[in-house]
């Protein structure tokens, strides 16, 4: 009876954790209130709802305004400026009156080059705006992506979990049966009880992470609380269609370093402008007028020039402030050159490291897992073992899946950052 009851047992095993780690199921239960997304589908609610990339896009027009304003042909608009004056003149016939006026136009001209660096500046700063929104674009591609299969992974190891508690519930009260029927001992029960409540305890914890991270998914894709979504999708990896070389080569034409290279000669734009503030702006004027009694009248032409002088105001604050912004734009620039190949390298040499890990696990570690469970089988019904070996037996095999799991779900991440970092255009 003790054989019979632990052979059915391990064929329970062997039904619950002989599939390798698919992901293309979830445990949660659709409804019309609970939206199930493929990857294609989150990611076109994201592009569409993120308040963040709709601010950024906002932005673009306040900067393609001051574009197109500073390609006028000069800064200032032109004045006109007219003047009409009455001459009350005491004469022994009475007083006698006679208007006057005077009409003028005047324009001030940038003697400095400043509309050409105002225009580089302007135009710099739209495109590094445009650059900025696209890496953005791809950054919260790469979150949602994350997001997503973090999902898929945690509703794979939600049916884990729950098939190892029936499992381990069905071994408890096997073994307690026997035990009442004095077959079996004190501690083999203990074990398979003990083992029951952990397989519970981690099947609730799993669920109470996977809530978490459909709420962390819902949060972009703008969905409300009640309609926490269901991810469907796989976390077998593809193979790669680039090389850590390629991504390097790249890597100054990233939207990021393009971006930042733009931000820096726009700055280095608003400094020769600041620069050529120092230069006083000339204004030109042209007015005419008449004056004078009705039988002498005279009519005027005046030119006029004007330059203010650069006694006391040098434009130094602005110069200052543009300097620093400058600076702090090369400073940027360099940073990110130099730590982009690092983080790079750095996580393709951990995307390498995982691929390696899961094919231990796939090749190795799990085959070697199933032969055991056909031995374990095999001894079980030869006498050869009990109750803790099979345990023992049975608990190995969940730790690997779980590991798979979890080595699927960091391959993913990894590639999605080394991506997003590289500028990959192409997405799942």
């Amino acid at each position: 009876m003790r054989i019979t009851t632990l052979a059915l047992a391990a064929a329970i095993t062997l039904c619950a954790t002989a599939s390798p780690a698919q992901s293309g199921s979830s445990v949660a239960v659709s409804s019309p209130s609970t939206p199930t997304l493929t990857l294609a589908e989150a990611l076109a609610l994201a592009e569409e709802a993120n308040p963040v990339l709709r601010a950024r896009k906002a932005q673009l027009d306040a900067a393609e305004g001051a574009s197109t304003e500073a390609s006028a042909l000069v800064a200032a608009n032109p004045q006109l400026s007219v003047d009409a004056t009455r001459h009350d003149v005491p004469t022994p016939a009475g007083i006698e009156r006679y208007p006057e006026w005077s009409a003028g136009l005047s324009q001030t001209f940038e003697v400095a080059g400043q509309r050409g660096y105002r225009r580089e500046a302007t135009s710099r700063a739209v495109q590094a705006l445009r650059l900025e929104i696209e890496d953005l674009r791809r950054q919260q591609r790469a979150e949602v992506s994350q997001r997503f299969y973090k999902v898929v992974a945690l509703q794979r190891r939600l049916e884990l979990e729950a098939q190892a508690a029936r499992l381990f519930d069905d071994t408890a009260q096997a073994v307690e049966k026997r035990r009442a029927a004095g077959e079996d001992t004190r501690l083999d029960a203990n074990v398979a009880r003990v083992e029951a409540e952990r397989a519970r305890n981690q099947s609730a914890a799993v669920e109470d992470a996977l809530t978490q991270a459909r709420s962390e998914l819902a949060r972009p894709l703008q969905l409300p609380p009640s309609q926490l979504p269901i991810a469907t999708g796989s976390l077998t990896p593809t193979p790669l269609d680039y090389t850590e070389a390629s991504l390097l080569e790249r890597l100054q034409q990233t939207p990021r370093l393009q971006a930042l290279a733009a931000r820096e000669t726009s700055a280095r734009a608003r400094l020769e402008l600041a620069r050529a503030g120092r230069y006083p702006d000339v204004t030109v004027g042209l007015s005419v007028g008449r004056e004078g009694s009705v039988d002498a009248r005279e009519h005027l032409t005046t030119l006029s020039v004007s330059v203010p002088l650069p006694v006391f105001q040098h434009n130094d604050a602005a110069i200052g402030t543009a300097s620093s912004e400058a600076g702090q734009a090369r400073i940027d620039r360099q940073a990110a050159e130099r730590d982009l190949p690092a983080q790079v390298h750095a996580q393709w040499i951990r995307l390498t490291n995982l691929q390696q890990r899961i094919d231990r696990l796939q090749q190795i570690v799990l085959p070697a897992l199933s032969s055991n469970e056909e031995l374990s089988r095999k001894s079980l019904k030869a006498g050869q073992i009990g109750l803790l070996e099979l345990i023992v037996t049975n608990r190995q095999s969940l730790d690997a899946q779980r590991d798979l799991v979890d080595a699927l779900l960091d391959y993913q991440t990894t590639r999605l950052a080394l991506e997003a970092d590289a500028g990959w255009t192409d997405h799942p």
